[in-house]
């Protein structure tokens, strides 16, 4: 308890007031298993809320530029009604099918494309700072800041529904700004996560944890699906006000680190299995050495082994994951299936099943790569099987829905296996590699760099689909599987060093095999 006397910047961390009225409603501290089960839950909520309002943009897109198709309005029973007109001034008069100026003119396609990538590169340059920041506050405030202000900008782009807008400078400077508190929750909820559990298990633990990010996904589709019949803007709204909501439960819940609630680590977290030789990596913040702890600064961070492989995978494996996250229901509701169109809202649903296939993705991801005990191996293997993946999805997926579901469920397994695990349990690895002996201030600055890059390619890979899609979609799955092969190519040099390893180990279990019985026998 006496560390947490020393200044705040080296603790990272403060007893939250709600854990604190708790402990005097209940009369006695609450145990470390709570704590975790409290940060679980909490940090799972928290991201899911983030992915939930990243997740409208993609579901508005065709009600905002409903014209992306001609042949498409054959099958599409909504008015096709002043297209190019924008409503009178003062006026409010919109319908499905209407869409909105300034994205339902020609170059509407690219607009939104263009307001994707506004997003992305604020989120990705701000992911950097974020990290830095991270391991330097209160992550509670940090993340409870990012949260309102997430909150704050996304209703604000609905709110341009109400007063009537149609300056494009003004979704895109709203778009900046949101991206820019988003950037503040990744790092966040990776590094809380990292400080209450240890290695043993992370790959599955984090697996099932990550579901957030499909979760989040879902439940963005599915509120703003329902939502958009009554105004695009509410489709902002309602997940603009939850994640405010959330951000101030994350202010009055969550403890950072046992340190800052006072718990003493448990031994399974201290005393984890390790390979031989490894150095202690464990645990990530020890009370009578968290004072002494400094931050990693950020090129060093870049230096930690791993880092750079991993975090240029990512840059393509999410190029693939944000285009289907930010386009997949506009490219279903522009392409017939079984010879029909799907409305809006529909394509909005049937895309969720995407999110679904990457619940299960990322538990798979986490616990084959716990298993084999090979991050490198399981997220390459997972990049390679997307590759038929998507390319079964866009040639037969427009048999039937049944078909289409099928394979747009299997697509989301591969795509979104290998970057769950990246952004999770590889990432809380290398946060506290051996080569930091010990520290874990890292954490934060080593995942942002991590997710900070992969957000660079999240940020092209919709920007690039705006514009090719307007001339075939063909062309936008061929970059995407072209991407998913490099990011299995990147982490060559470590699938081989970990095959090395394994083999190595099997030698070794070998003879010590063969001479065991030898052993045996000179005993009797």
């Amino acid at each position: 308890m006496g560390s947490l006397a020393e200044p705040t910047p080296e603790t990272n961390g403060r007893k939250p007031l709600g854990i604190r009225f708790i402990e005097h409603i209940k009369r006695k501290r609450i145990s470390y298993k709570s704590h975790q089960a409290i940060v679980l839950i909490l940090t799972f909520l928290t991201y899911a809320s983030y992915h939930a309002t990243r997740k409208v943009t993609s579901i508005v897109k065709s009600a905002l530029d409903p014209a992306a198709s001609d042949v498409s309005w054959k099958f599409i029973p909504w008015r096709k009604t002043h297209l190019h007109e924008p409503p009178a001034i003062g006026k409010l008069s919109w319908n499905l099918g209407d869409g909105w100026t300034p994205f339902n003119g020609s170059d509407g396609t690219a607009l939104l494309g263009e307001l994707d990538v506004a997003f992305l590169s604020v989120y990705a340059f701000g992911m950097y700072f974020s990290g830095h920041l991270g391991d330097r506050m209160d992550l509670g405030i940090f993340l409870t800041v990012g949260m309102i202000g997430s909150g704050l900008f996304t209703s604000l782009f609905g709110v341009g529904y109400w007063e009537n807008i149609h300056s494009f400078y003004y979704y895109l400077i709203v778009q900046m700004l949101a991206g820019l508190f988003q950037s503040t929750g990744w790092p966040s909820v990776v590094a809380v996560v990292g400080n209450w559990f240890g290695k043993s298990k992370r790959g599955l633990i984090m697996g099932i944890w990550n579901a957030h990010t499909s979760v989040g996904n879902i439940t963005g589709s599915l509120i703003a699906s329902a939502l958009l019949s009554y105004g695009w803007g509410w489709s902002f709204v309602v997940p603009g006000l939850m994640i405010a909501f959330l951000g101030l439960m994350i202010f009055f819940f969550l403890p950072v680190t046992p340190e800052s609630v006072g718990c003493d680590r448990e031994e399974d977290v201290l005393h984890f299995p390790r390979k031989i030789g490894e150095e202690v990596t464990e645990p990530l913040l020890r009370s009578e050495t968290a004072v002494k702890e400094k931050a990693v600064g950020f090129i060093q961070a870049w230096k930690i082994p791993g880092v750079a492989p991993f975090a240029f995978c990512l840059f393509f494996s999410k190029l693939v994951a944000y285009t289907f996250l930010y386009w997949l229901p506009f490219y279903i509701s522009h392409t017939a299936i079984g010879g029909k169109y799907l409305s809006n809202s529909a394509a909005g649903n049937l895309s969720t099943l995407f999110d679904v296939g990457g619940v299960l993705g990322g538990i798979l991801a986490g616990h084959i790569s716990d298993h084999l005990d090979a991050r490198a191996i399981t997220a390459a293997s997972f990049m390679y099987c997307a590759i038929p993946a998507l390319f079964f999805y866009r040639s037969y997926g427009n048999i039937s829905l049944t078909v289409n579901m099928v394979l747009m469920f299997i697509t989301g397994i591969f795509v979104n296996g290998p970057y769950a695990l990246i952004t999770t349990a590889v990432s809380a690895d290398l946060g506290t590699h051996s080569s930091l002996k010990g520290n874990s201030r890292a954490l934060a600055t080593v995942t942002a760099i991590i997710d900070g890059t992969g957000s660079i390619g999240a940020a092209i890979g919709p920007l690039l689909t705006g514009y090719i899609s307007a001339k075939s979609w063909s062309a936008v799955f061929t970059m995407l599987m072209a991407a998913a092969l490099i990011a299995g190519l990147l982490l060559t040099k470590l699938v081989v060093a970990e095959v090395t390893a394994k083999l190595s180990e099997s030698r070794s279990h070998k003879r010590q095999q063969s001479r065991s019985p030898m052993g045996t026998t000179e005993e009797a």
